[in-house]
């Protein structure tokens, strides 16, 4: 068995012509459908903020993330898998680092609806890594694990428990995926390593809480995520596009890995990646400090920073609708909104959850309260409007912004405050790259 280190020639040399020629692969982003309400998704976000919170604390003994896939801004991939190809329908997931989906053994499978599940004795290149091979280490096991010194096929067994306990458990395997590029010609990837999921359960899992998916595409910062394995092959960044789905009818959003044309990094500003040791899958950025109409607001520089037991610090995640900062970032950011919109705008009943909300009859947009966030390197991150306001009701209007307890857990800056962007990570060089003007030279 092959460690992830290694590639058969064909496919190094096929995938080394491809980066050469500044190809990249290029996949539509779906959501969820119908979208869920605000305070569905600010039940749904606390809900996936509970789990990987959760996830940081136990992160010490455990050595991957397997999607904390709960969150009313799922984004979903299609992913064909397997020889023939299978196609199944993943959550897209840079909270996470493994790519697993839900699996069968069945031989008979003609009462299992196609696409429900991955079929691995229909494929003919499906393989379980040995539970003695190295890339075994990289994924939590079963205890007592299941590890045979004498069985030949003693294959490496995973399982992955939520702190909701919810549960994924099977083998860590390998198969060919099959990938379009931006030339359009069909590229097979072999040695995708994934977590095929013979035994999934629990709330966060199954029913609605997946949205139809089958399982989670990892996109965060570990060896074994989606980013990671293709990135090597394509300069390790990866981009996307979030476009506003709820327009009629939505935009098409992408996921691509690669290299961003010259065109469009000409047009980016640059912040570093943070990496917090004790919380290795998630993209980290700096805050310096936040203002409102231009005035910064006296937020003390400690609210912002990660300290030595891995608390605090801002995350940049796609799963997440809406974002959440320190609690006491938060209160000024609320405090000087209320003041900049007593004349100009009525307040209205609150929407449960939220702080802030307004009557917007007859209110330009561009009245509204401007947030910017600067960030470490100097540059500044100012969202539209409507990235941080969120229609609750008919001409009402709440603030898409919830506080955490920065000593417990971390900020987000969740997919809603993206929306309009594009967002490149560039992994070789620890740096995040944003620009308005990107998603239409994508």
């Amino acid at each position: 068995m092959v460690s992830l280190s290694q590639l058969p020639f064909f496919f190094f040399f096929f995938f080394t012509t491809l980066c050469n020629s500044q190809h990249y692969l290029q996949l539509p982003l779906l959501h969820t459908d119908p979208f869920p309400t605000p305070s569905q998704a600010l039940s749904l976000d606390t809900h996936r903020l509970s789990l990987l919170h959760n996830h940081r604390r136990r992160s010490s003994t455990s050595p991957v993330v397997s999607g904390a896939s709960t969150g009313s801004g799922q984004y979903f991939v299609h992913l064909r898998l397997g020889s023939p190809p299978q196609t199944l329908l993943l959550v897209a997931d840079t909270g996470s680092d493994l790519v697993w989906l839900r699996c069968s053994a069945c031989k008979n499978c003609s009462n299992r609806s196609p696409g429900s599940a991955f079929l691995a004795r229909h494929s003919t290149t499906f393989s379980p890594y040995h539970c003695y091979d190295s890339a075994c280490d990289l994924v939590p096991r079963p205890d007592p694990s299941p590890c045979s010194h004498t069985r030949l096929h003693s294959p490496c067994s995973y399982e992955y428990t939520y702190s909701d306990g919810s549960r994924t458990a099977g083998f860590f395997s390998t198969e060919t995926t099959t990938l379009n590029t931006s030339s359009g010609t069909p590229a097979k990837l072999s040695d995708l390593a994934f977590g095929c999921g013979f035994d999934v359960s629990g709330p966060s899992l199954t029913g609605p809480s997946l949205g139809g998916a089958h399982g989670v595409m990892g996109l965060g910062r570990g060896p074994i995520s989606f980013a990671s394995q293709l990135g090597r092959r394509f300069g390790n960044k990866f981009s996307y596009c979030l476009l506003d789905y709820t327009l009629s009818p939505p935009p098409t959003s992408y996921l691509r890995i690669g290299a961003s044309k010259s065109d469009v990094v000409s047009k980016l500003s640059f912040t570093r990646l943070l990496l917090n040791p004790l919380s290795p899958t998630f993209y980290y950025i700096g805050i310096k400090s936040v203002s409102v109409n231009g005035v910064k607001l006296p937020v003390r520089p400690s609210v912002w920073s990660l300290d030595q037991l891995g608390n605090g610090g801002t995350v940049i995640d796609s799963g997440t609708t809406l974002t959440f900062l320190p609690e006491p970032a938060y209160r000024l950011i609320l405090a000087a909104f209320k003041r900049s919109l007593k004349k100009l705008a009525s307040p209205a009943q609150p929407t449960p959850g939220f702080d802030l909300c307004v009557n917007v009859s007859g209110l330009a947009r561009a009245s509204l309260p401007k947030l910017s966030f600067g960030l470490a390197g100097g540059s500044v991150f100012a969202p539209p409007r409507g990235n941080y306001f969120i229609e609750t009701m008919d001409r009402v209007e709440c603030l898409a912004i919830q506080p955490v307890d920065s000593g417990s857990g971390f900020s987000v800056i969740g997919n809603l405050m993206q929306q309009g962007f594009l967002f490149e990570f560039d992994k070789d060089r620890s740096r995040l790259g944003f620009s308005r003007h990107g998603c239409a030279l994508q």
